[in-house]
């Protein structure tokens, strides 16, 4: 089973009309449901806004008074290092990771759902 459901913000990237906009065009061709977020209500998407946060206080806050980058390849590469650190070293205190790595949280969170599927099928 594929991608179900996906939440944006109401910003343009997202939001075009179907028929003229790539994005939205993907997402119904492959029969993905588009959720947004509610006007002027950040905390629908909380854990993304944190996220951002975090990324600027952790990862940009940091580099950019240690490095001065002469490429968008080598900050790009910094940064996938950094977001590999974030999901397969650092634990997170959040309400669904609870100390845990977050890949840790998404094998978990398979596996529940796994067994959820299995016992409803039976």
């Amino acid at each position: 089973m594929g991608l179900i459901r996906i939440l944006t913000d109401r910003g343009t990237d997202y939001c075009g009309r179907q028929e003229a906009d790539n994005y939205q065009l993907y997402l119904a061709l492959n029969e993905i449901e588009h959720a947004k977020t509610k006007v002027r209500h950040p905390q629908t998407n909380g854990i993304c806004e944190r996220f951002h946060k975090t990324i600027l206080n952790e990862f940009y806050q940091v580099t950019f008074r240690k490095k001065i980058y002469l490429s968008i390849d080598a900050l790009q590469k910094d940064l996938d290092d950094w977001l590999h650190y974030y999901n397969h070293e650092r634990t997170h205190q959040g309400k669904m990771c609870c100390g845990r790595i977050p890949i840790q949280t998404l094998i978990d969170g398979k596996e529940a759902w796994h067994d959820k599927i299995t016992k409803l099928n039976n």
